[in-house]
């Protein structure tokens, strides 16, 4: 019964995950497909350039909601540490790779973020005040992505080291944090050339371009 708790957990995790709304929003709010604009990703930045600051705002709350939402479904429906790490890695999986938009998605930063919340609102708090210290001086989204993927399983194992949260969150820390890293890579290999483009700056020749990946 346990194995079929944590399916069933996993599977509704990664189905709130997938609900693609920066897709649905761009779409109907200006009528725009962010799949094939900018980077291609359907998380808040990429709506923010291709759609404006209205849908943008939609896309992050609504994000963040969705890993909040299938953390707090997990605990509701009597998931242990192990079906509520399950449910918050699916439903990075399901906003990376949604299965309503054939596998596209977003990088996961702001589902991350519900999840933390859920999880532990001192971890949330902590996390969304170091990851946006280089947003705030950089003004690039994706260093400001990374450095909260690589924060996440460093300060799940300091809680669980402290006693204040359960071992087995460091499952959801590590996959979330591999999945966001993954899906960045690109953006991973621009920050190394120093290339990566800045919020409010567009493609070199001022339009919005295609995807390249």
């Amino acid at each position: 019964m346990q194995i079929l708790t944590y399916l069933g957990l996993t599977i509704l995790g990664y189905l709130m995950g997938a609900f693609p709304t920066g897709y649905v929003t761009a779409k109907l709010w200006r009528g725009v497909d962010v799949r094939k604009v900018g980077s291609g990703k359907t998380g808040g930045t990429n709506v923010l350039r291709s759609a404006g600051i209205g849908p943008a705002i939609v896309t992050v709350v609504v994000d963040t909601l969705k890993g909040f939402g299938a953390v707090t479904l997990a605990r509701y429906l009597g998931g242990d540490p192990i079906a509520i790490a399950l449910a918050g890695s699916a439903a990075i999986l399901g906003h990376n790779h949604s299965i309503f938009l054939g596998g596209m998605g977003g990088a996961g930063s702001m589902t991350n973020m519900g999840v933390l919340a859920a999880i532990s609102p001192a971890v949330a708090a902590i996390a969304a005040t170091v990851s946006l210290l280089p947003l705030a001086i950089s003004r690039i989204a994706s260093l400001a992505s990374v450095t909260l993927a690589v924060l996440t399983p460093l300060l799940l194992l300091g809680g669980a080291l402290w006693g204040k949260l359960p071992p087995a969150y460091l499952i959801y820390g590590l996959t979330s944090s591999a999945l966001t890293l993954w899906k960045l890579r690109h953006n991973l290999a621009r920050l190394i050339k120093g290339t990566e483009r800045k919020i409010g700056e567009m493609a070199p020749d001022g339009a919005l371009k295609k995807p390249t990946y």
